[in-house]
């Protein structure tokens, strides 16, 4: 399967978004489609073979859309947002003419010439043509709409706008043969587009205020940079950097490429990418990420990721798509949206002919008609989520918190057990030798020569702490048993490494209760033999790391269970336990078994599981949300839901509780947006005209419409205000 992303252009509502998915769902090959009506895009995901690209964008251009292969430079808020304020600015210069000559009786202002009704129509057509032209679009968009019987929001404009106009010129046709008094509603319906068109603009801004956050990472990239070729700095364009050329970078510059520093030095503040503000020293061989700052310093890198394969840039596409996705709570909306705009064609169809049968006029039953037209609003419910999944994943963004989907966004809001991996999770996953058990000649530079071709971070601290005080010796036949040890062949002889179990397993015998002190002291006990008896002991000890006791206290502080999963022995493990304050420890699990002990937990509620290692992916995978620390394995990463980038487990409970404060948002928007038709429509309706004497008239639904989109959209961005608090 093939997944590609379009940007789509003419969707005003969550009716139109439904259309534009119904379209693309119905090909032949189409697997699965999310369309998003905030961001203006849609993922495919597609057979290839049985589709392409032209037959997608044609299927949502014969839906009355417009489609186009995704790029970021065509996101059209700011374009959108001009046009709008241009079309609104021409029709408020005819709109207030308009209103003073139709509406000028009310306040008491005579005109002679408008006592000639033919006269007094003929100035208000005159001035309501501009602005039927200027907004022509709606009229274009929603009868297209109708004619294909996929009604949108822009029908109910047109039918609304259309029917006054419609019903004007009858009376003027009427006044002119008759001579007789009659009612215009030309300036109803100026209003209804030129308020329409107001509540766009100001939507527009806002939706833009939505998006700011992908927008600062795209900026965190210069557009050129300074490139040394055989000694001569030259200034091009970014996106010509290949992997290998050298980059020049001063104080105060963003780094533009993923490389690593060959030359010089320098303070780099990477609080963009990773929210930690403290600036971190680097010098010759450390690697640099672009998009961060030089807060000093004057540095040359080789570029090693360019383009689309820099840190970056992966970032960017994973906060573009998670914003692009759907929570299954959107679906609520979805099931409206489809019946949305036909139900109300029909409600205000049925209240217009309840009045005429009840005597009313012509002019009243058609008014409360329009009404209910144009006070319906269907942007709220489909802004609804999107609004604030766009904001909330934007935010996590800002804390180093990469999410994934808005899916993963709305599951973390449910986690009640949190199961954590030892090594590099709780702890720093730099583990140092403490302790050293010679039990056989020259047994260090044994241990050096087993360990030094594992990738193990326990034979890692081995081959640190021996290496200055050893060489290694050649080996062959090495071999892993995965969560157990490690064997190789050293002059002729057999040597294994490993824990308690694993040699045991081999059938050495050996005091090994008198090393529990070790065991006691939360350190992990490498064992060392030959194929008859123990060569040596050594101790190594994994630091646990300052913020994780802040973390695990938080979390249950939040009524979430924590919970501890390592390969490494129980005293170790009951070590770090007592350090932590973690619920329940499992000690000496393998990776296989990790996945099952997910497992078990997911039967007793929603679990996260937090890992960094090759080890950890099954489960992962398994757990209802998986949490990768940045600085893990390209494995652990790709098979998680969430990143966290400065891999601090306070930023696991910072993830939950902007998921709460996302979900409580949408909650809050959609019961709004559904509160306000349920409540709007019987009002535009006149349903309490008979008790009450209330009725809307059309151009004030047509402000009501506008607002209650405004209001979903900054609703969301109270979210912008979100602050973890850490203790």
């Amino acid at each position: 399967m093939k997944n590609k992303k379009y940007n789509i252009t003419g969707m005003m509502c969550a009716v139109c978004q439904s259309h534009v998915e119904n379209a693309v769902k119905k090909l032949d090959g189409v697997e699965s489609v999310s369309v998003n009506l905030l961001a203006n895009t849609m993922d495919v995901s597609f057979d290839e073979n049985k589709l392409d690209n032209k037959t997608i964008i044609r299927a949502v251009k014969d839906a009355g859309y417009g489609a186009k292969e995704f790029s970021r430079e065509s996101s059209e808020y700011d374009e959108d947002s001009n046009k709008t304020k241009k079309r609104l600015i021409l029709s408020v210069i005819f709109l207030i003419p308009l209103m003073f000559v139709g509406m000028s009786h009310m306040f008491g202002i005579h005109i002679p010439y408008f006592d000639n009704m033919v006269v007094f129509g003929i100035v208000q057509m005159i001035l309501l043509v501009p602005i039927l032209i200027f907004n022509r679009k709606y009229f274009i968009n929603g009868f297209k709409s109708l004619f294909k019987l996929n009604p949108n929001m822009d029908a109910l404009i047109a039918l609304g706008a259309g029917i006054s106009v419609a019903y004007s010129v009858y009376n003027f046709i009427i006044a002119a043969i008759y001579t007789v008094n009659v009612h215009y509603y030309f300036e109803s319906a100026g209003m209804i587009l030129t308020f329409i068109t107001v509540g766009k603009y100001l939507e527009s801004k806002s939706k833009s205020k939505t998006s700011s956050a992908i927008g600062k990472l795209i900026r965190l990239t210069p557009k050129t940079a300074i490139v040394e070729k055989n000694g001569v700095e030259a200034e091009i364009d970014t996106s010509e950097i290949r992997p290998d050329d050298i980059v020049i970078c001063k104080n105060g510059m963003n780094i533009p490429v993923d490389g690593v520093i060959v030359d010089g030095s320098c303070s780099v503040d990477e609080s963009a990418l990773t929210g930690e503000s403290i600036p971190v020293d680097k010098t010759v061989g450390d690697n640099v990420t672009g998009g961060t700052t030089l807060s000093s310093g004057y540095i040359k890198i080789k570029a090693v990721n360019t383009g689309e394969d820099t840190t970056l840039s992966k970032i960017i596409k994973l906060v573009e798509d998670a914003t692009t996705s759907k929570a299954p709570i959107a679906r609520i909306a979805d099931k409206v949206a489809a019946i949305f705009v036909p139900t109300v064609i029909g409600i205000a169809l049925v209240t217009a002919v309840i009045w005429l049968l009840l005597g009313a006029e012509t002019g009243k039953a058609i008014s409360f008609g329009i009404a209910v037209l144009v006070i319906s609003c269907p942007c709220a419910l489909g802004l609804a989520t999107p609004t604030a999944i766009m904001v909330g994943t934007g935010k996590a963004a800002q804390y180093g918190i990469l999410i994934k989907s808005a899916q993963a966004l709305e599951t973390a809001n449910k986690i009640n057990t949190v199961i954590l991996d030892k090594t590099g999770t709780i702890t720093k996953g730099e583990p140092e030798v403490t302790d050293v058990k010679e039990l056989a000649p020259d047994f260090l530079r044994i241990a050096y020569s087993l360990e030094n071709s594992s990738e193990h971070p326990l034979a890692k601290a081995v081959v640190s702490y021996a290496k200055s005080k050893t060489a290694p010796l050649p080996c062959s036949s090495f071999k892993s048993h995965t969560g157990s040890g490690i064997s190789a062949e050293i002059n002729g002889t057999n040597y294994f490494s490993g824990n308690r179990e694993f040699i045991e397993g081999l059938g050495i015998k050996a005091d090994f209760n008198s090393y529990s002190e070790l065991y006691a002291q939360g350190k992990t006990v490498l064992y060392f033999s030959d194929d008859e008896k123990l060569i040596g002991v050594i101790a190594v000890a994994d630091k646990v790391k300052p913020t994780s006791r802040d973390a695990v206290r938080e979390l249950k502080t939040m009524g979430i269970e924590a919970v501890m999963l390592t390969g490494d022995n129980r005293q170790t493990a009951e070590a770090i336990q007592k350090e932590t304050d973690i619920d329940t420890v499992f000690a000496q699990v393998l990776p296989d078994q990790k996945a099952s002990v997910v497992r078990e937990y997911k039967e007793k509620g929603c679990v996260a599981m937090v890992g960094d290692g090759i080890n950890d992916s099954p489960a992962l995978v398994s757990a209802d949300i998986g949490i990768a620390i940045g600085a893990g394995t390209d494995i652990a990463i790709d098979s998680a839901d969430i990143v966290l980038m400065k891999s601090d487990l306070r930023d696991v409970v910072t993830t939950i509780k902007l998921s709460r404060a996302v979900l409580k948002n949408i909650k809050e928007n959609l019961f709004w947006a559904f509160i306000y038709n349920i409540i709007c429509i019987p009002l535009a309706a006149g349903a309490f005209y008979g008790l009450l004497g209330w009725q809307l008239q059309p151009m004030f639904g047509t402000i009501a419409m506008s607002l209650s989109s405004i209001c979903v959209v900054t609703n969301a961005l109270r979210l912008r205000r979100f602050k973890p608090k850490k203790q």
